[in-house]
């Protein structure tokens, strides 16, 4: 498995893009995320569109979904063909109508199914998204009365789809699920009200830590090279072998 980071920002972060990534697996792409910075970056890295398998939603703030508009008109008036979406069940109707309806419909009788293969996902089932790729959906807290998803890839990696600080949650999935790497958020300054913050991830114990690679970062990440403990910063725009990221790996 490998995975690109389209991004590394936060919301509000301008010299990174949107905290969004590429997922390859047997030679299929999916997008995890979507956000309003995921067209350009796409085109940085040489791929366009066309050339994803997927997209999976975690979440509907626009630093994740803000892209979603082009990707559905460039797939429907473009390619000539009606894109997958990956999302929670309980998400299809509010990305719809709180989100995408309003620059999406041209006739009243639209919905999301007519610009998407909209797959939803339930919580507690694994999911396969492409082969040799499955998906956990896990609910973690970001803001109050939003739903919101992070992901557990074939067991043994964690993505975080936006959550604040629950060191009990990240303690379950290495000593229950046996999870090997964990691509956390990262607010750099405290307080972390929405979002993890450094603070916080720095009084993990180091066998969390080590597993621990920190992303949706601000624009200051560069001062905090080197003072996060055992954890460690992915880079936006550089594939990495995720099996390779884990602890003993080769990275």
């Amino acid at each position: 498995m490998k995975i690109t980071m389209l991004g590394t920002g936060s919301a509000f972060a301008k010299a990174f893009n949107n905290n969004n990534a590429i997922i390859e697996k047997e030679g299929r792409l999916l997008l995890v995320d979507c956000g309003i910075t995921a067209p350009k970056a796409l085109h940085e890295l040489g791929y366009g569109f066309n050339d994803l398998h997927a997209v999976l939603i975690t979440h509907i703030h626009a630093d994740h979904i803000g892209g979603l508009e082009e990707f559905a008109f460039q797939m429907k008036f473009v390619y000539g063909r009606k894109p997958i979406l990956y999302i929670a069940d309980t998400l299809v109707q509010p990305i719809w109508e709180h989100s995408l309806r309003g620059g999406l419909q041209q006739d009243e009788a639209e919905t999301l199914h007519d610009f998407f293969d909209v797959r939803p996902l339930s919580i507690g089932a694994h999911h396969e998204l492409m082969p040799g790729l499955n998906v956990e959906l896990v609910p973690t807290r970001h803001i109050p009365n939003k739903p919101n998803f992070s992901m557990l890839f074939n067991g043994f990696f964690f993505y975080s789809g936006d959550t604040v600080f629950d060191p009990d949650l990240l303690a379950g999935l290495v000593r229950d699920r046996n999870v090997k790497v964990i691509f956390h958020d990262c607010q750099l300054h405290p307080p972390g009200v929405v979002h993890a913050c450094l603070p916080q991830l720095l009084t993990l114990p180091a066998e969390l830590q080590e597993r621990i690679y920190l992303m949706h970062y601000g624009d200051d990440q560069p001062n905090f090279i080197g003072r996060t403990g055992a954890m460690t910063f992915i880079e936006q725009q550089i594939a990495y072998e995720v099996e390779q990221l884990t602890p003993g790996g080769n990275s």
